[in-house]
């Protein structure tokens, strides 16, 4: 007999945004990916002071966390979407990608039409339908954060950008 795959889950319905209780679990979240030089460490006291970027997804019936991402605005047009982390053993299951189609819903929401991430993995970021762009093509205020990066200056993240059509009316 045939084994079927199990149906992928839809999680969506499960994407909110965090709460301030929850800054110690982001942290805990991002801590391994940044331990492997995959993103910028978080301290704690940047993830309270930008609590209201982060988005999370829970574990079915539970409070814990098992995705997360930040959607940092930078100026009138530009966002980031940062600290993009999934529990490795909830990886390949949809997460990082709900996480960011909702990071490009409330860009959209807050009339931010340009979202870019630098990245270590852009191949997950173009299937997403984001396109290659030269980090010096970016506004300088990207930067702010880069000095604060192990790497930094010899950066070897790539820049990627989705551009969001404004609805017609």
């Amino acid at each position: 007999m045939a084994q079927t795959k199990p149906k992928k889950r839809s999680w969506s319905r499960s994407v909110r945004k965090t709460r301030i209780e929850e800054a110690r679990a982001i942290q805990k979240l991002i801590e391994p990916f940044a331990r492997q030089g995959e993103m910028l460490p978080r301290s704690l006291g940047d993830i309270y002071e930008f609590i209201r970027d982060y988005m999370v997804i829970t574990e079915p019936g539970t409070d814990n966390i098992i995705g997360t991402c930040a959607l940092h605005v930078l100026w009138e047009n530009i966002a980031e979407i940062r600290s993009l982390a999934v529990r490795a053993d909830y990886s390949h299951q949809g997460i990082g990608s709900t996480l960011i189609k909702a990071s490009l819903r409330e860009a959209k929401r807050l009339g931010c039409y340009r979202v870019f991430s630098l990245t270590f993995k852009p191949g997950f970021f173009l299937c997403m339908g984001f396109q290659p762009i030269d980090k010096r093509d970016l506004p300088q205020k990207v930067w702010t954060e880069c000095i604060r990066c192990p790497q930094f200056p010899d950066c070897n993240e790539e820049a990627v950008i989705y551009e969001i059509p404004p609805d017609q009316s």
